[in-house]
């Protein structure tokens, strides 16, 4: 971790909520950084590194699903998991002003407005899982349940076979 910890919306709700977590930073150019470079710069399991992908559905509400690094949506997986006909990605220009955060630091916790969110399945499998704090550069590793609890969320099949 480099000098002084400079703290996210995310990591503050964590404290708040009283949600142990661990937080480690990586060298950033500012630039998106997909999961697999964070994972690699941080020498951590790909496994455990998922990421956070903004869609809107066919009613044009707003659904959060968070999957493993290198995984794809089953679009038609991620809809029935809310309920609506089909999901597709919004455009990347649309996440700040929709969620508060940029892509490559954007995470389900601390989001301007709570959408519904769900998580893929795999976390249950997992002791830990590591999720963008907030901001590129900056990584949160804490339980799946705590993230469950913190982002309101619910597990589901979310990807691809």
């Amino acid at each position: 971790m480099s000098g002084k910890e400079v703290k996210t919306n995310a990591m503050r709700i964590l404290e708040k909520e009283g949600i142990p977590f661990e937080h480690m930073e990586y060298e950033a150019t500012g630039e998106f950084t997909d999961g697999v470079e964070t994972a690699d710069k941080l020498g951590l399991p790909h496994e455990q590194v998922y990421k956070t992908l903004v869609t809107v559905g066919a009613d044009k509400n707003h659904y959060v699903f968070v999957i493993p690094i290198e995984q794809e949506l089953d679009f038609k997986k991620c809809a029935r998991s809310v309920g609506v006909k089909s999901v597709e990605m919004i455009h990347v220009k649309d996440l700040f002003a929709l969620t508060g955060y940029v892509r490559g630091g954007c995470t389900a916790i601390g989001m301007k407005k709570r959408f519904v969110t769900r998580i893929d399945e795999s976390a249950i499998l997992e002791d830990k899982i590591y999720i963008s704090a907030g901001r590129i550069g900056a990584q949160i590793r804490l339980r799946p349940d705590d993230f469950i609890k913190a982002s309101d969320g619910e597990y589901a099949a979310l990807t691809k076979e």
